[in-house]
């Protein structure tokens, strides 16, 4: 009998078809149903990259506002929500209530139970609205601010960041967090989204396969590296008024150290992307836009000199979580948000999954190579 073929982490391994996203390796491209998320990112509201991931083309100008009409109206926390985010302690991580948060939403849910298409499209939509209220929220309550009500007359993006600071942003900041929004939606079968799909797969309803994604992104090999570089940061020390040169220097001194140590440095390097990811670009035009906004010299001297140090030692290249980690540190985010942020986004993507996967399903369930004991009796 010949051995089993192991792949550890399913490296390599084609578990499906998806036709929701690919990299292209022409052109090295990220792309959502086809268009480059670059041309999406530089073209299209959020709202916009919400539909195209969900039904596959970008939407007809009465089908954006049908959804944003929905949308703008279902953005209220519901009392359920916030009672059971205030038993939960102000020192847990934010993803644990975004866990729960999740869960409240799906038994709350009328379609809880509906697997329908039309009811998995509602119960996304409805998701896509509220999840928002969720992370400016707790935000706000670990600072012990009172809670913000969204207002109708903002778009996804900017009623996000007045519902979290209480003030409405500045142009540049509200496109440079609709930017992250759109790069971070989609990414195929990144763990997240895979464990979305296997719950998913059982027939499972989509609130559960939301809960268990968030699971999977809590940590740091995955969602969570946009928070370990702004923690990187912070132990090299964020010096305002530092100039860019001097911020930089000694950004490469610690990096040049860190990887002497062995440490391992998170927002760098991507399975996926052989050549760089394709979406740093555009993410680090939207930290730019952000480090002149608020005239941060400083943060940029601190990136440049740890992308400078790892790219001379390892030749290894940026992922999205380098630049978008300091953008949200620039636009006020507490750094534990991140992630969260992260899920808002991802939502999009993760649905548009579990859509697809109960389409056309058949239950994930892979074998194992045993390497235990041979077979033994009791004496």
């Amino acid at each position: 009998m010949s051995e089993e073929v192991v792949r550890k982490g399913l490296a390599g391994v084609v578990a499906d078809y998806t036709a929701i996203s690919k990299v292209n390796p022409d052109s090295n491209s990220l792309l959502y149903r086809g268009y480059p998320v670059q041309e999406l990112a530089a073209a299209k509201t959020f709202e916009e990259v919400a539909l195209l991931l969900w039904t596959g083309e970008l939407p007809t100008e009465s089908e954006l506002t049908v959804f944003s009409a929905f949308e703008r109206a279902n953005r209220s926390m519901d009392s359920s929500v916030r009672a059971a985010i205030d038993l939960l302690p102000l020192d847990c991580h934010p993803m644990d209530v975004a866990r729960t948060a999740v869960s409240v939403l799906g038994a709350n849910h009328p379609l809880a139970e509906d697997s329908s298409p039309a009811a998995e499209l509602d119960k996304a939509k409805s998701l896509f609205a509220q999840f928002p209220s969720v992370v400016a929220y707790d935000q706000r309550r670990r600072r012990s601010q009172a809670l913000v009500e969204p207002r109708e007359d903002l778009d996804y993006s900017a009623n996000f960041l007045w519902m979290t600071f209480g003030e409405e942003a500045a142009p540049a900041v509200v496109d440079a967090f609709r930017v992250s929004m759109v790069l971070y939606a989609e990414h195929s079968f990144n763990a997240s989204t895979f464990t979305a799909r296997v719950i998913t797969s059982t027939l499972s309803d989509l609130h559960s396969a939301v809960t268990g994604a968030i699971g999977a992104l809590k940590g740091p090999l995955h969602g969570g590296a946009n928070e370990a570089v702004m923690h990187t940061f912070d132990e090299i020390g964020i010096r305002k008024e530092e100039s860019r040169e001097d911020a930089a220097a000694r950004a490469k001194a610690w990096m040049e150290e860190a990887l002497a140590q062995k440490k391992k440095v998170m927002g760098f390097g991507h399975r996926v992307y052989k050549h760089g990811d394709s979406r740093v670009p555009t993410m680090k035009g939207a930290l730019d836009a952000m480090i002149a906004h608020f005239d941060r010299p400083e943060i940029l001297g601190l990136y440049d000199g740890l992308e400078q140090a790892m790219d001379e030692a390892k030749a290894i290249k940026p992922n999205l979580d380098y630049p978008a980690g300091p953008t949200y540190h620039l636009m006020g985010f507490d750094t534990d948000m991140f992630t969260p942020i992260f899920i808002a986004s991802r939502i999009t993507g993760w649905t548009s999954h579990i859509m697809e996967q109960r389409a056309s399903n058949s239950l994930i369930r892979p074998l194992s190579a045993y390497n235990g004991v041979d077979e033994r009796h009791i004496d």
